[in-house]
């Protein structure tokens, strides 16, 4: 499979080096986080030819021994090289059952730099405080960006190039495959089903498994619209599907905690405040709901919604959805001490629709930066005060 440089994790891997956190690549399944490692412990042996690297990849059966988190601790101390920088790299670390004893102990011992990654359900953001008892830092990864899939392909045509995103999305495990319906079928089958459900019900043992999918099927098909238990509830009632509320509030937090989706909240700009009736669910990547529903009925505009939002994690901004009195903002970003809002929508070319996209914008009290993204395939121009920009320019960075 062809392989990119990923300079953003690259980065951000290189930045934290010799920190005192063990180092958590974190992620939906299949978007590249055991290549990213290797690609890092590449780049450490052109850094430095002496150092001391310890790789231990679970994929491989000679590492099977060490499926025994003692004998995962003593084969890492074993190699240890005195005088020498000494990292540790564990890849898919969840298959050594009680692994983060190992973690801990070679840790306290403060003699390596420890990367770790591992299946979702067994290796979640919210656990991580739990698990290890020493300092982590995470390392979000997403899958393929349009930037990157642009590198990828060797695209020059940008705008031509989002229509393809649009419906291949970012996982690259799938671009090997010829025809868009055996790359749906990997998508769905290889990954969505075989790897995020499967990893999910085993950790969760989950005493209705049809619900999730169920469940999920229905967040793919709202992306971007206000969802509530309560209204997922009744939907899934009308289709024969009987779940409370409490359950499917647990089996929403587990596809979240999976990477599978992104919750974001509405915040009211007015009363600086969060709403806690309606949120919007966004998918770590927006083919899954093609691999998953169809492509019968191409919704762009809640697509290019998935794209941005997920484009606006990946570049490191804590973002919710703005609500200003019976206005709503599609995205607002927040970076330390930056802030944009932002619109995005399919097409602006009709007057009326221009208009009802910038007059959520017009109406913000601040004077932060004001995006509207569409597909208006020239180059950005200003209105009132706001840039209007086209979602390829944007989105390539």
């Amino acid at each position: 499979m062809k392989l990119i440089r990923r300079d953003l994790y690259l980065e951000k891997l290189s930045r934290v080096m010799h920190t005192p956190d063990i180092k958590v690549i974190t992620g939906i399944r299949r978007c590249g986080k055991s290549k990213l490692m290797e690609a890092f412990i590449d780049e450490l042996r052109r850094r430095d030819s002496s150092a001391n690297i310890i790789h231990v990849n679970y994929n491989l059966t000679e590492f099977e021994p060490l499926t025994e988190y003692h004998a995962l601790e003593q084969y890492v101390r074993a190699r240890y090289a005195a005088g020498k920088d000494n990292y540790v790299f564990i890849d898919e670390v969840q298959m050594c059952p009680s692994f983060e004893k190992a973690i801990n102990s070679l840790h306290a011992s403060e003699c390596f730099d420890i990367y770790i990654t591992g299946s979702n359900a067994f290796l979640l953001s919210s656990d991580l405080a739990t698990l290890f008892t020493g300092r982590t830092f995470e390392i979000k990864v997403f899958p393929f960006s349009f930037a990157e899939y642009l590198i990828y392909h060797e695209l020059s045509d940008r705008y031509a190039a989002l229509d393809r995103y649009a419906e291949e999305g970012g996982m690259a495990g799938s671009y090997v495959y010829a025809s868009r319906e055996d790359k749906y079928a990997y998508i769905n089958d290889q990954v969505f089903r075989s790897l995020i459900v499967r990893d999910i019900r085993a950790k969760h043992k989950l005493r209705t498994p049809d619900l999730l999918d169920h469940l999920a099927d229905y967040l793919m098909d709202n992306i971007g619209n206000l969802t509530s238990v309560r209204r997922i509830e009744e939907a899934l009632k009308n289709a024969r599907v009987m779940a409370s509320d409490k359950t499917l509030s647990a089996y929403i937090g587990h596809l979240c905690r999976a990477f599978a989706f992104y919750r974001l909240r509405r915040y009211d700009l007015r009363g600086k405040r969060y709403l806690s009736s309606e949120d919007k669910y966004y998918l770590a990547d927006h083919s899954f709901k093609y691999a998953r529903l169809g492509t019968k009925n191409m919704d762009y505009g809640h697509v290019y919604e998935n794209i941005v939002a997920i484009e606006l994690l990946r570049r490191g901004y804590e973002v919710y959805i703005g609500k200003l009195w019976k206005n709503e903002l599609d995205f607002v970003a927040s970076r330390h001490s930056e802030k944009i809002y932002i619109q995005v929508s399919d097409d602006i070319s009709r007057q009326e629709t221009f208009a009802r996209e910038v007059t959520p914008l017009l109406k913000v009290p601040d004077a932060y930066p004001k995006k509207l993204l569409a597909r208006t395939r020239h180059a950005p121009f200003q209105h009132e005060g706001i840039e209007v920009c086209d979602i390829a320019d944007w989105l390539a960075g």
